[in-house]
C-alpha cells in the first residue's frame, strides 16, 4: 500500500445465544445503534435504530431480529453502511441490551451468548460477554470518522447496569479509560 486508507465501509454485527431452558422465560437480546452528529459527538444521538426500526436513510438496518434465540447460527444481525452515512455524522455506537421481561437478567443469565463484528469476510471482533457477565447491556463497538472522512473501528465491550431505555441515552457517553 502507498498510504491510501479506505477505512471501514460496510459492517455486519451479529449476535447469537441459545434459547432458555424449558419452563424458563425466553431470553431476548437486542442490537441497538446510534449515530452522533459531528457538532456534538458525545451528546444526544441523532436517532436510535433497534427492533422494528431502521435509519431514515437506510444505512443502518436490523436484518434479523430474534426474541428467543431459536434458530441456527446468528439470531440477530445488523448492517451499518458507514461509507454511505451522511457527512454530518462523526460517530456511531452499537450496543446490546438484555431485555428485562419477567425477571431481571444479565449476560450471566444468557446461555452461550456470542458477538461477531466483521467487514466483508474480515472479522474485526468477537466476544462472549464473559467480561461483562453482571451487566444488563453493553457497548460493543464504536465507529468514528477521522478528519479525512475515513471511518475507524474502536473495539471493546463495556458493560452497563440499568434498563434498556436508560442505556440508549447513556451508551454514547465519553469513554473512560
Amino acid at each position: 500500500m502507498n498510504g491510501v486508507n479506505k477505512g471501514i465501509g460496510k459492517v455486519e454485527i451479529a449476535l447469537r445465544w441459545d434459547p432458555s431452558p424449558a419452563g424458563q422465560p425466553a431470553t431476548d437480546l437486542d442490537l441497538v445503534a446510534a449515530p452522533y452528529p459531528a457538532s456534538d459527538p458525545y451528546g444526544d444521538p441523532s436517532y436510535v435504530v433497534h427492533f422494528d426500526s431502521r435509519s431514515p436513510d437506510g444505512t443502518i438496518i436490523l436484518n434479523r431480529d430474534s426474541t428467543d434465540g431459536k434458530g441456527f447460527g446468528f439470531d440477530e444481525v445488523m448492517t451499518l453502511e458507514l461509507n454511505r452515512l451522511d457527512a454530518r455524522y462523526a460517530r456511531v455506537v452499537v450496543g446490546v441490551v438484555v431485555q428485562q421481561h419477567q425477571e431481571p437478567r444479565t449476560f450471566a443469565g444468557v446461555t452461550h451468548p456470542g458477538l461477531r463484528i466483521r467487514e466483508g469476510y474480515t472479522v474485526l471482533a468477537e466476544d462472549d460477554f464473559g467480561g461483562v457477565a453482571g451487566a444488563t447491556a453493553a457497548v460493543v463497538a464504536e465507529f468514528t470518522r477521522n478528519d479525512t472522512g475515513v471511518w475507524e473501528f474502536r473495539p471493546g465491550v463495556r458493560g452497563f447496569q440499568g434498563d434498556p431505555s436508560s442505556f440508549t441515552r447513556a451508551m454514547g457517553a465519553v469513554r473512560r479509560s
